[in-house]
């Protein structure tokens, strides 16, 4: 199993994640989006297994400009260019992804 997890360092769902894996003694990787971001090819791979709108964090002030792009390679372009725009934690396993704290999903990965 290899866990990647990209989150805030300040978010509270992230900090939630990390811990639901250390108790369990799984390694993963954290990566700061804040930090460095997230690639072009981790985005469309987290995307196509959530969907592009599970993405977006609906609390953050530019949410609504994002759903107001017509096409979803503009939207994907928007959320590399500002990775705050992103719902986190997102969490990889290989193809597998979650976005959100989503321990349920987790315990199948094990």
């Amino acid at each position: 199993m290899n866990i990647q997890i990209f989150g805030k360092s300040k978010c509270f769902d992230t900090k939630k994640a990390e811990r639901y894996f250390k108790e369990r003694r799984i390694r993963y990787q954290l990566v700061d989006l804040k930090k460095y971001g997230i690639s072009r090819g981790e985005l469309q791979s987290v995307k196509n297994a959530v969907g592009l709108e599970a993405l977006v964090d609906p609390r953050h002030p530019d949410a609504a400009l994002v759903s107001y792009l017509a096409y979803d390679q503009d939207k994907l372009e928007k959320l590399l260019e500002d990775p705050g725009l992103l719902r986190t934690p997102i969490v990889r396993n290989g193809r597998q992804a979650t976005v959100g704290y989503c321990p349920d999903v987790w315990k199948t990965w094990e």
